[in-house]
């Protein structure tokens, strides 16, 4: 059954046979209706739904407002739907008792405020997410962090603390994401600080020895042994002799060129590292171009720091912050392009440059085989 409110017909009722209006009752909110058989069936109808509906089609919000306190709250969700069709979302929003149409409506107009309140009650991830996207493309990232965590989504935490360089919060996603075992998360975020032992022990507890093993062998040689010693008990459980096949650096030394070098390498890194701030990048040497050993062996040379043999440490005499190659060449250049003085040459070539008409050049066919090389 149909009812026009305005200019507009909506279905308020469905039968599933002919029908015929007896009449409306509206003290009782009723509409009667009866078949050939004689059977009467009443619906609901509410009156004051009507009036609102057909104030808001003829754009009268004042009696809209007016008639809207005499509209049940049960049935404000469905005057709140009818507003939305209207593309009357802000009183939409403001009309509407469901949590969920709420939050739509409000992530629809973009009303941060009112979707975190609303997130706050319903307290769903997915909520949280979509709020989170909302307060990351208005710059809150400080609400978008909230959202994130809420959400639990460590992997966008993470994405939007590195883009802000929060190395607390990057701090806070390790320790976080190794409580609800996000171990990926974890090992990439403490990797990220730097923390190479502890990226090691999340190898170590997920089961992953092996990889442990040769990421101690790169980034801590100190380690090595004790995690090889691992690998070597966990693997004798399975198949003894490729245990036995796996060497130990401590016994076979031999077998490990450039351990012990490593050992100091490591040690000189640990006492001569450094934070820098982001705005240094451009004169800072990115990490996978360095060359430890060689930085040693000069900071040797240089008395900078020397080894006690005895307790096999690396001793610190001095730091110094030495800029990276590339950036002292470029320094350089500029410095003798300024100072250093124009021949004439140079001051003729850039006059002839300029007045070169460069639609009169035409193309030329050159083979340098034939004209050069043959004698």
């Amino acid at each position: 059954m149909l009812c026009c409110t305005g200019a507009i017909l909506q279905k308020f009722l469905k039968t599933f046979r002919v029908m015929y209006i007896l009449g409306y009752i509206p003290r009782d909110n009723r509409l009667y209706l009866g078949d050939k058989e004689l059977n009467v069936v009443s619906y609901s109808l509410l009156l004051s739904v009507l009036e609102y509906q057909t104030a808001v089609m003829r754009r009268d919000f004042e009696t809209a407002d007016k008639v809207l306190p005499t509209v049940p709250r049960e049935q404000r969700t469905r005057v709140a739907h009818f507003l939305e069709k209207q593309d009357f979302k802000s009183q939409a929003l403001a009309v509407t008792m469901d949590m969920d149409h709420k939050f739509e409506l409000a992530m629809q107009l973009k009303d941060i405020k009112i979707a975190y309140q609303v997130a706050k009650t319903i307290e769903s991830e997915e909520k949280w997410k979509q709020l989170s996207e909302l307060a990351t493309s208005k710059c809150e990232f400080k609400l978008a962090a909230e959202c994130l965590h809420n959400a639990q989504d460590y992997g966008g935490l993470l994405l939007l603390a590195t883009c802000t360089g929060d190395e607390t919060m990057v701090e806070n996603i390790a320790q976080s994401s190794d409580e609800s075992n996000k171990s990926n998360i974890s090992f990439v975020s403490n990797l990220l600080l730097g923390r190479v032992e502890e990226c090691i022990d999340i190898l170590v507890k997920t089961g992953r020895v092996p990889e442990a093993a040769f990421f101690a062998r790169t980034y801590m040689p100190s380690k090595m042994a004790q995690i090889v010693s691992l690998w070597k008990e966990n693997l004798g459980k399975f198949d003894k002799k490729k245990s036995e096949a796996l060497a130990d650096p401590e016994k076979y030394e031999n077998l490990f060129v450039g351990l012990k070098e490593a050992y100091y390498g490591e040690k000189f890194v640990k006492k001569t590292e450094k934070k820098y701030l982001a705005s240094e990048y451009p004169n800072v040497m990115v990490p996978c171009e360095r060359n430890i050993m060689s930085e040693l062996q000069q900071a040797l040379e240089d008395g900078l720091v020397s080894i006690d043999e005895e307790t096999k440490d690396v001793k610190v005499t001095m730091v110094t912050k030495e800029p990276s190659p590339v950036s002292e060449n470029m320094q350089n250049d500029e410095e003798s392009r300024e100072t250093k003085p124009r021949s004439d040459t140079d001051v003729s070539l850039d006059l002839d440059m300029d007045n070169v008409n460069y639609d009169d050049i035409t193309d030329i066919d050159f083979n340098i085989d034939d004209d050069i090389l043959t004698d």
